[in-house]
């Protein structure tokens, strides 16, 4: 027993005198965290974070039919989407953020009706730093009987606006599937991107508003129009007891100029759902040697929609590069999503 005493006592003031414990302050301090940082978690999920503060996350897990964003967070910390209908069950499939499409080949992504799902294939990068995060995923669309329709690659970028709110920059990369040549997206005014949101920020439910970039208001003046833009925005509630307060949020749906068909037509309702309806007028017949490119931005922002602001946005969106994944050249990474250009 003597014999382990000393043998403990030497090792104990072995591990405080050795160089290997000793901190390195040069080595420590080298290391700056990223503002905009990426953080998985359990039941397949990953939260973006801007300077430690969660403002949206990714849900993957494959009880769901489908994956989906949520919450996407305000300037106020709440989340300005929501998940389901406030009044209809058969609309729970509306959740949030969430792609989808009501004839794929026949088959029908949109509903929850048929067995049709979309399934994430394998995480492909996560790029962290302060200006945005990145995330890029492989995803895949199965039909009831478990063959690939769509090969569909999700880019999502997250940034900050510099007054409180966020940016969520989405782009689809949709290839036919596996030991397909053609994968076709039939004529339908459901999908590919929607967004349910808040209660209150519904015009029906609460005390929201639509508005386009073409300056008209209300789903009967915008419903199947096109727009460069759409616009949902409404009071939304804070805080507890005391410091309950009520403010006016909203987010603004842009397309981008690059997109095929641009502008888009849209998908709206007054009881608070908005969708980029990419084959609401006529199909797409996706190719193997012409991968089908959209994309997408959601701005969280504070107060009513200033179409001023908002061209400045679009415009900015506009000359902004996509990202590209390819292999990594750098150790310990199989893949990176890079912006484009020099």
């Amino acid at each position: 027993m003597e014999k382990m005493k000393i043998g403990l006592v030497f090792l104990g003031s072995l591990l405080l005198t050795s160089p290997i414990h000793a901190a390195d302050p040069g080595a420590t301090m080298a290391y700056e965290p990223p503002r905009c940082e990426l953080l998985p978690l359990p039941d397949d999920q990953v939260a973006f974070l801007h300077d430690s503060a969660e403002v949206a996350r990714w849900h993957f897990d494959p009880k769901y039919p489908r994956p989906f964003f949520y919450p996407f967070n305000g300037p106020s910390g709440i989340s300005l989407t929501r998940m389901g209908h406030p009044g209809a069950q058969n609309h729970d499939h509306h959740r949030s953020i969430w792609f989808a499409h009501a004839k794929v080949e026949g088959i029908d992504f949109w509903s929850e009706n048929t067995k049709a799902r979309i399934r994430q294939k394998h995480w492909l990068a996560y790029e962290e730093g302060n200006a945005e995060s990145i995330l890029a995923a492989s995803l895949g669309w199965y039909d009831e009987a478990g063959a690939e329709l769509v090969d569909h690659e999700l880019i999502a970028a997250s940034s900050r606006d510099g007054v409180g709110g966020q940016f969520l920059e989405i782009q689809i990369t949709l290839r036919p599937g596996a030991g397909r040549e053609t994968t076709t997206l039939e004529k339908s005014n459901f999908g590919l991107v929607a967004v349910r949101v808040a209660k209150s920020l519904s015009h029906h439910f609460g005390g929201g508003q639509l508005t386009s970039s073409e300056g008209t208001r209300g789903e009967e003046a915008i419903f199947e129009k096109t727009a460069a833009w759409m616009d949902y925005s409404g009071p939304i509630t804070s805080g507890t007891g005391p410091e309950r307060k009520t403010v006016v949020e909203g987010i603004t749906f842009y397309d981008h100029p690059g997109n095929p068909r641009y502008p888009t037509p849209w998908h709206v309702r007054s009881d608070g759902w908005m969708g980029a309806s990419f084959c609401q007028r006529e199909p797409w017949k996706i190719e193997a040697a012409k991968p089908l490119v959209l994309r997408y931005l959601l701005h969280a922002h504070s107060g009513e929609i200033d179409p001023a602001k908002a061209t400045l946005i679009a415009t900015d969106f506009e000359n902004r590069p996509g990202v590209t994944v390819k292999k990594a050249t750098k150790p310990h990474r199989q893949f990176e999503a890079k912006r484009n250009g020099p």
